[in-house]
């Protein structure tokens, strides 16, 4: 009986210390599974490149030379085995004295090296004030136009660039650049295709805001196919229907139609007669570091004591809310820490009837978005200028905006609600239209010379919503269908 009792104590023992050893490592071994995840996250990263099977090294030359008015632009063939194994593509432009390297943006980041000259560049980052303004014209323009009448511009800061200057874009972020030297100017820029940023193909996709670009009929902007000729690729809002961008805007369908430059043949880089007139300091002063907050939330927390959920379709938690227009209300890893464990986020909308979420894109992540009641017209415009989608979103239905992609929806009668699930864990948006705009951000002289259009209707651009953000109210044209109907 002894040796029995013995036997089970002893066996009773072993099974205790093997269940406690177990759970010790299940609930103490969340830091050690989250970096394996990680691990597995990068190791798929590394799988989705393609295979590295470079035998010799070769120096490269642009393979293919677009002229635009004020400029070149060269492109590197992004096919070459040497530029998919790095992940990367390249491309030069050259900016004669005067010209201006129209607004765009890509799918990728991006480093640009200034090679020679000198000049000015915009970085348009949504949410960013709007620190330099004028309330006067300069004496200088008041006597070219024989006028003293005074006038308002505000845009986001401009940044002095020189040779030897290093230039660094975030995905999704639109920039134009100036050469206001009397050489020309000569920038290498490279784009990351394979950054985690990139929720795209691996091809480069460029985005423009204004302008036509001659380029390959292909998907990649560095994909020369043999026998192709060069077609016109249009920007984003020659997508968009003409009334709907009027409308959005609150500007005539003349001026919509400008935004679309059908008729522009100047390319992406054209010249500014009389040069850009911009507001900026008199004196050069010190490029300052700038300090942007793209970090991850760095609580360290576990997995049982994290808070795991959050309501979004409370009105009052609304971020963005307009009495005659609706509300959005966005969920990130800087309001819930989980997030940054799963990349992902979400976004709840309500439209009111006829009201419009403005022209935008999706900086950094591709957006599912799932129809909880209602309807819209919703349309999305690609890289190119294409409309890839024009049609009715009703409920529960899902669609896809990928990345960059520029989308605007304008609810129905009965009005729209919408959940948005992105692949970022703070996931960022850019809009048109809006306080927040990249247009609003932009000097009106480059607007002007952009669209080629009169300083009041450059002006009217960027005022006329100048007090909402994203979600528009309906605007004369709406309660003018209405009333007809």
């Amino acid at each position: 009986m002894t040796t029995s009792l013995f036997s089970f104590g002893l066996c009773f023992v072993l099974l205790l210390n093997g269940c406690l050893a177990q759970i010790e490592q299940q609930g103490g071994g969340w830091q050690g599974q989250q970096q394996q995840q990680q691990q597995q996250q990068q190791q798929r990263r590394y799988q989705d490149k393609s295979e590295c099977r470079i035998q010799n090294l070769n120096a490269q030359e642009p393979n293919r030379r677009v002229e635009s008015e004020a400029g070149v632009t060269e492109f590197w063939d992004q096919n070459n085995e040497q530029f998919e194994c790095a992940g990367v593509a390249a491309t030069r432009y050259i900016i004669q004295p005067r010209g201006l390297l129209l607004p765009s943006f890509a799918n990728a980041p991006r480093l640009v090296y200034i090679v020679q000259g000198r000049g000015m560049t915009g970085i348009l980052i949504p949410g960013c004030p709007e620190t330099f303004h004028s309330i006067q014209q300069s004496p200088q323009l008041s006597r070219e136009r024989g006028q003293q009448q005074r006038s308002r511009d505000q845009h986001q800061k401009i940044r002095e660039i020189r040779q030897g200057d290093a230039v660094a874009l975030p995905a999704g972020v639109a920039h134009w650049c100036y050469n206001e030297g009397e050489t020309p100017l000569v920038a290498v820029v490279v784009h990351d295709t394979s950054s985690n940023s990139n929720q795209l193909d691996r091809n480069l996709r460029k985005f423009q805001l204004a302008g036509r670009q001659q380029t390959q009929s292909s998907t990649s902007y560095q994909q020369p196919l043999k026998g192709q000729q060069e077609i016109q690729t249009n920007n984003i809002f020659s997508g968009f229907d003409v009334q709907t961008l009027a409308e959005a805007f609150g500007v005539s369908t003349e001026t919509a139609r400008k935004l679309q430059s059908q008729d522009d043949t100047r390319g992406n880089i054209v010249r500014v007669e009389g040069g850009l007139q911009v507001i900026r300091p008199r004196r050069e002063e010190e490029e300052e570091e700038e300090q942007q907050q793209w970090r991850i939330n760095g609580l360290e927390e576990t997995i049982c004591s994290m808070r795991l959920k959050q309501n979004i379709g409370n009105p009052t938690r609304a971020d963005i809310y307009s009495e005659n227009g609706g509300r959005i209300t966005s969920l990130n890893s800087q309001k819930l820490p989980i997030l940054n464990n799963i990349q992902m986020s979400a976004e709840r909308g309500v439209l009111y009837q006829n009201a419009l979420l403005a022209p935008h894109w999706n900086m950094n992540a591709h957006s599912v978005i799932y129809v909880t009641r209602g309807n819209c017209r919703c349309q999305i415009v690609g890289n190119g200028g294409r409309r890839v989608y024009d049609g009715e979103l009703r409920q529960g239905q899902i669609l896809i905006v990928p990345q960059n992609f520029a989308v605007v929806k304008q609810a129905g009668d009965q009005g729209f609600e919408w959940v948005s699930f992105k692949t970022n864990d703070n996931a960022m948006i850019s809009p048109l239209v809006g306080k927040t705009s990249a247009l609003r951000a932009m000097p009106a002289d480059v607007l002007m010379n952009a669209y080629q259009i009169s300083r009041d209707e450059a002006n009217r651009l960027k005022q006329n919503r100048r007090e909402e953000m994203v979600v528009l109210s309906p605007g004369s044209r709406s309660q003018q269908g209405r009333a007809s109907a």
